[in-house]
């Protein structure tokens, strides 16, 4: 099983951040494997396709902001399930978003990019970073920037070789792709190094979402979860 990279005391992913803490925050999403990216139509269909993921055993859980009123989708999940979700919030794309989604109790942020004044805007916040990242040069500049893990996006360009290749270079590095996870490949994704895995509409789409297909949704989710328990196994 791979172990999320051990940060050195002065980690330049983390400016002021403590190794153990930086640890924990890694271990955090390893612990989750799997984190459920919602692009949902509406917050209430969110609200509902998180109940269906937890049920299922998925707990990583990141709101998107292409679902309408997220901070307040992002508040109620929080207020429902607390500790035994890891709640975040994604597709942050500036500033004012990062700042609103930790006020509502996200943990995390993902971007799919990002700018010097996104970057340090997050970071500012206090809760996990992902940034986004696909190419070396990239992963060197969100990681200067301070990411404490780098989202591989769309990782489905690459594929999980792709992300062998990156953890040559960048073995401390940690990496979470998303785009192309399903449940029959999540791990072979986990084997190539990811400390975690993002998975969208192949775990829970937006047409399911605004059909109304949360049993679907569970059923996905059952299966991520068995996958990622028989890594675990082997």
């Amino acid at each position: 099983m791979t172990q999320p990279p051990e940060p050195k005391a002065t980690d330049y992913r983390a400016p002021g951040l403590q190794a153990r803490d930086l640890q924990a925050r890694l271990q955090a999403l390893a612990d989750a494997a799997v984190v459920a990216v919602l692009r949902a139509p509406d917050p209430s269909s969110a609200v509902r396709g998180v109940e269906a993921l937890v049920a299922g055993g998925v707990t990583g859980i990141e709101i998107t902001y292409s679902t309408p009123d997220a901070p307040s989708v992002i508040a109620e999940i929080a207020r429902r399930h607390g500790d035994d979700v890891l709640l975040g919030a994604g597709t942050v794309t500036t500033p004012e978003q990062a700042i609103e989604a930790v006020d509502a109790g996200a943990r995390f942020l993902v971007s799919p990019g990002s700018t010097d004044e996104l970057g340090r805007a997050m970071l500012a916040t206090g809760v996990t970073l992902l940034l986004g990242a696909l190419t070396p040069s990239e992963v060197m500049r969100v990681s200067a920037l301070g990411a404490h893990a780098v989202k591989i996006f769309p990782a489905s360009l690459g594929g999980p070789g792709y992300l062998r290749s990156l953890r040559g270079p960048f073995p401390a590095v940690p990496f979470v792709p998303t785009g192309g996870v399903n449940e029959e490949n999540v791990g072979t994704w986990l084997s190539a190094g990811a400390v975690a895995v993002g998975a969208g509409g192949e775990l829970c789409s937006t047409a399911d979402l605004a059909a109304g297909r949360y049993g679907d949704i569970e059923h996905r989710a059952r299966g991520f979860a068995e996958a990622v328990r028989q890594w675990r196994a082997a």
